[in-house]
């Protein structure tokens, strides 16, 4: 069985799988709900794939490659399974990866099975402290504190007198006694008071930062937060609202990075998954194939100095300008322990370039501007394939079995208006019309004769269709601090060294400027359309997946009108939609 969910708590570390087990249409083995097969975004318009909530249960969890796990739901099994996953974030454009624990049941009394997944690390373990009521008040009215507004910390949806209230109104409402009839998880909500009474302190270290002005004279520092394992936040602005570059951080615009119903901020969980006590940067990717972000995030995890489980109990961050950090890179580059403190080889040397990436090789400083936020590989393509051989990152493959891909179509004017009677009869008197005019003007008959060529003239058209494709993304390998290398290009050696900033997720590139490797072409993360061959589409269907026939069978309904079914010859014609299709299709 699957454990036990606290309200709120599961909202954060559970995901839910649905497996369809016996329906009429012999759907076993088809997820009906699950947070992997979502809408897709086309061009900033919400798309979804055909069928998109009929997606087999392999092709989600699809590091599954025995089909451990989907054999078991589809035959209405009880128990749990570990198995370790690799989960997009920001856009697809990371990788985290993680084991994760899978709890399945069947579902009494309905055709369906269950399954739960929780993530291990930072999702598992938390941390309990004891408070009075009234100190958790205190600090949890604070102006700049905010809950997860989709944590169930109080049902609110029991009561109609009750749905209008927030999350923190009715815990309020609910301490103090003035609502019995609410219905709150108290261990939640201790605990959500425990974060409120302990993060306070760091109210005033803002403060202090924000009246030193020394600190921050340039205001390069805008946003200051903190988020705790109970969706507790603390948000503290260093400028004016008005004056944030990144409008929508933090905001419920902004859903990848605030306390969710499915997921925690992604700065929480990027820096829960680093080694304890670094720094995780990053920029944020647009929606726009260009990434057009002028911020950079930085975050850290806190976690409790326990050996035997080391919770993760909050996560703390800023967000800085752009310009700002890239700024303090280079004063920082040209600082040598020398004597003197000139630098032998500095970034400033036009036989070099200096990057500074990340952990995924995304560029965050380069002395080209336009190149902050490309895939290093796009702009360093024999670099990034030596560090691949070398082991200083790995390619991680990614399959998307819910794509959908752009393809080519030749589509014909007149199939078209065959199929709507009105598209048809307005381009049936457009046609007449054309010819009279063509004929009474030219009086060319020729024209009248070759009309048909007009009427069925081809043209290709862009369709999205239903696709299963595979992209990389590539992750460094922790071990490494420090690596050199040489390329030998078509008539010279192209060096580079490559070098881990101490307590960050951040590694310093240096490359030869003049020497280029024009034939090693560049390493991009975009989509690839798997195509299947007759040979591996015949293998497919001889493994058919295991399925389960229904165990009953329901032909009719007591209150179906049977006489309503194959009334196809009660259907009259309409003479006003038929004679333009037939003008059309005589014309042709």
């Amino acid at each position: 069985m699957c454990p036990p969910l606290a309200p709120g708590k599961e909202a954060a570390t559970y995901s839910c799988r649905i497996l369809c087990k016996e329906q009429r249409r012999m759907c076993e083995g088809l997820v009906t709900e699950t947070d992997d097969s979502a809408p897709k975004y086309e061009e900033g318009k919400k798309r979804r794939k055909p069928n998109y909530s009929s997606v087999d249960l392999s092709e989600v969890e699809w590091e599954d490659r025995d089909d451990v796990l989907r054999n078991a739901m589809v035959n209405r099994k009880t128990g749990k399974f570990s198995m370790e996953v690799k989960k997009t974030v920001d856009k697809g454009k990371r990788v985290l990866v993680m084991t994760n624990d899978y709890y399945y049941t069947d579902i009494k009394g309905t055709p369906f099975s269950l399954g739960v997944a929780l993530s291990r690390g930072h999702g598992k373990y938390f941390f309990r402290g004891n408070v009075t009521v009234e100190e958790g008040l205190h600090d949890l009215e604070h102006p700049d504190v905010s809950l997860a507004d989709e944590w169930s910390y109080c049902n609110t949806d029991l009561h109609p007198e009750h749905r209008l209230m927030t999350q923190l109104e009715a815990i309020k409402r609910y301490l103090t006694g003035k609502e019995p009839l609410l219905q709150c998880d108290k261990e939640l909500i201790q605990e959500v008071l425990f974060d409120a009474v302990v993060s306070a302190p760091i109210e005033a270290y803002w403060t202090s930062l924000a009246l030193n002005k020394s600190e921050n004279s340039d205001k390069g520092v805008e946003v200051a937060f903190l988020g705790t394992r109970t969706g507790l936040s603390r948000i503290n602005l260093f400028v004016g609202p008005e004056q944030l570059t990144n409008q929508d951080f933090l905001t419920a615009e902004d859903k990848e990075n605030i306390f969710n119903a499915d997921h925690f901020p992604l700065w929480y969980r990027r820096a829960a998954e680093q080694i304890p006590g670094s720094f995780v940067y990053s920029i944020p990717f647009s929606t726009e194939t260009a990434n057009k972000s002028n911020v950079v995030t930085a975050s850290t995890a806190i976690q409790l100095l326990d050996d035997r489980k080391s919770p993760v109990v909050a996560a703390v961050g800023i967000q800085m300008k752009l310009e700002f950090f890239q700024r303090k890179f280079w004063t920082a580059s040209r600082q040598c322990a020398s004597l003197d403190g000139r630098c032998a080889i500095s970034c400033d040397d036009e036989a070099i370039n200096c990057y500074l990436i990340d952990n995924n090789g995304f560029i965050l400083v380069s002395e080209d501007y336009r190149q902050t936020g490309y895939f290093f590989g796009e702009v360093e393509g024999a670099v990034m394939n030596k560090l691949l051989t070398m082991g200083s990152f790995k390619r991680i493959t990614l399959y998307d079995y819910q794509a959908m891909c752009r393809t080519n179509k030749e589509s014909s004017d007149s199939a078209h208006s065959l199929l709507d009677p009105y598209n048809a009869f307005f381009a049936a008197v457009k046609w007449i019309m054309t010819e009279l005019v063509l004929f009474l003007v030219e009086f060319n008959l020729c024209s009248w004769w070759h009309s048909d060529l007009t009427a069925k003239a081809q043209r290709l058209k862009q369709t999205l269709e239903p696709c299963d494709t595979e992209y990389p993304a590539f992750v460094s390998e922790r071990t490494i601090k420090e690596t050199t290398g040489n390329i030998a290009c078509d008539d010279c050696f192209k060096s580079f060294v490559i070098q881990q900033i101490p307590s960050s997720n951040l590694f310093m590139v240096v490359v030869d400027n003049e020497c280029f490797c024009d034939s090693v072409p560049p390493i991009t993360m975009a989509p690839i359309e798997i195509r299947y061959n007759e040979s591996l589409k015949c293998e497919r269907l001889k493994s058919q997946k295991i399925r389960r026939r229904p165990e009953s069978c329901h032909g009719f309904h007591p209150e179906e009108n049977a006489r309503e079914c194959g009334g196809v010859s009660g259907l009259d014609a309409k003479p006003p939609l038929v004679l333009p299709l037939l003008l059309t299709i005589f014309s042709r």
